[in-house]
């Protein structure tokens, strides 16, 4: 067990972590990652966002009412995320380290930059049918290569004219899916990793979700055009975080 004054911190971490997920859809892993490896090993803070992530990705798909129709339009791509990550983790093994997370920060730097400029990309109906399962399937690889499940799934997301609700919706979906999809890889990579760290991931269960809530609660208030600049903003600062990272680390 962690001393009073870690797991304080830690809660605090999640707290922080589930908010800006709340406000722009993703950032929670990223966040919670690079504050807890300032003080605790970075495997043991990944066994923590366990729970916290896939609990927070199912909370992302309400409203139910809406869920349905989505998950039709949406299946194709799901279909290829499962195939693209479980054939690059039967292919790579487990992620493979530094050369594809410094591709994928400079990849979402790139593409925040180009979107904040007032670049759009548009699919259409027919194009959506041929393209998002082929979409999903680079997705499902960059996330067996990289274990982060953004890239191309966020942007093509974007094209489909969501509004932001529905956005929130559909990311909250792919990530999901995804989750679901590298854990399943990895299990196959090493069927002998435990659950040692489930307890305390799964009481960091109840900060997240609270910091989601309030984070949600802002994202309502905010103007589309300013919630656009966060989200983009969001997706940078992942792709500083990773590219610095290893740049750290080497």
């Amino acid at each position: 067990m962690p001393s009073t004054d870690h797991l304080l911190l830690t809660v605090a971490v999640f707290v922080l972590a589930g908010f800006v997920k709340g406000v722009v859809g993703l950032g929670l892993p990223t966040i919670a990652m690079a504050l807890l490896a300032l003080v605790m090993p970075p495997a043991t803070a990944a066994a923590l966002l366990i729970v916290p992530s896939l609990v927070t990705n199912v909370w992302q798909l309400r409203p139910g009412a809406t869920l349905s129709p989505l998950l039709r339009r949406l299946a194709p791509m799901q279909a290829g995320v499962c195939v693209g990550t479980l054939a690059g983790a039967w292919v790579l093994g487990a992620p493979v380290g530094a050369w594809a997370t410094v591709s994928l920060g400079v990849a979402l730097v790139a593409y925040a930059l180009w979107a904040l400029s007032g670049a759009r990309i548009a699919v259409g109906p027919v194009g959506e049918k041929y393209v998002g399962p082929w979409v999903g399937a680079l997705t499902g690889f960059v996330t067996a290569a990289t274990g982060v499940f953004v890239i191309p799934a966020v942007p093509y997301l974007q094209a489909l004219g969501f509004e932001r609700e529905e956005l929130i919706q559909a990311m909250g979906l792919s990530f999901t899916v995804s989750t679901l999809a590298l854990a399943a890889g990895l299990y196959v990579n090493a069927p002998e990793s435990g659950g040692a760290h489930w307890g305390l991931s799964l009481l960091m269960l109840a900060p997240a979700l609270l910091g989601m809530q309030a984070g949600q609660g802002l994202r309502q208030r905010l103007p589309p055009a300013l919630f656009r600049t966060c989200f983009l903003a969001g997706l940078m600062l992942l792709g500083i975080h990773m590219v610095a990272r290893e740049a750290l680390a080497g």
